[in-house]
């Protein structure tokens, strides 16, 4: 019996592709691929070729291991290993397109392992996921820059008005400062960079995940630039905030 198809069919989502994006890569049809995965058909050598090289696999894989089994043998186990064993920290990457799915299963291994990743040299060992965020509440931190962002494990290690990365469940991913509210026990307030977006709070409980902002990563050229007028009364507008939530918290 050979698991080609089935191994086709779970590579590719493991790679979160679709079929199309996959028949352009093995360069056939998008109908073949459908085929090879319902197994109605059995992928060409051509195509197994190219698999091959595009999953870092041998044929024998691919023709005759499940590689979607659960256990110390699977493909997915395979590759925690490797990150595992290695001394660089491995980053998953959430793109915006993810960011709804990350809400269900940012405590599934097996949904973190789908997830692309990369390498940061700079990066000292330890836990790591990078976020892209969109919107201007955190500007001159332009929409579309990825942030890196290192686990925070306890609320105790939050630091007032450093930057975060927010997992809640009512609010899904945001980019935000913390302060903590002295009046408010088991709440955080959330503050935007860009003073135009007033301040919020989150209960502890409804929080899932933190992460310390440690790089911003950005296009060239996308900073945002501000006239003179505009940004002294976005500094005017700043200080009155930072009085008044000092006040809050005194």
């Amino acid at each position: 019996m050979s698991y080609a198809g089935k191994n086709l069919r779970f590579l590719r989502k493991s790679k979160g592709w679709t079929q199309e994006e996959i028949a352009e890569r093995l360069k056939i049809k998008r109908s073949l691929v459908g085929a090879y995965e319902e197994e109605r058909a059995e992928p060409k050598l051509e195509a197994l070729e190219i698999m091959s090289e595009l999953f870092k696999l041998t044929l024998d894989q691919l023709l005759l291991q499940d590689l979607s089994a659960e256990g110390q043998g699977s493909y997915l186990e395979q590759r925690r290993k490797a990150k595992l064993g290695s001394d660089v920290a491995v980053v998953q990457f959430v793109p915006i397109k993810a960011a709804a799915g990350y809400l269900s299963g940012y405590a599934d291994p097996d949904f973190i392992d789908e997830l692309n990743t990369f390498t940061l040299p700079m990066l000292a060992p330890g836990q790591y996921r990078a976020f892209e965020i969109v919107g201007d509440s955190m500007l001159p931190t332009p929409s579309g820059s990825v942030v890196v962002g290192e686990k925070v494990e306890r609320m105790d290690d939050l630091k007032n008005h450093n930057s975060y990365v927010v997992l809640s469940k009512s609010d899904g991913i945001v980019y935000k400062r913390i302060a903590k509210d002295k009046e408010k026990k088991n709440k955080l307030t959330l503050i935007s960079d860009n003073p135009v977006y007033e301040p919020y709070s989150v209960s502890e409980e409804d929080v899932l995940e933190i992460w310390k902002a440690v790089y911003i990563l950005q296009k060239a050229n996308t900073i945002q630039r501000w006239d003179v007028n505009q940004l002294a009364g976005m500094v005017t507008n700043l200080q009155e905030e930072v009085v008044s939530l000092k006040q809050k918290l005194a």
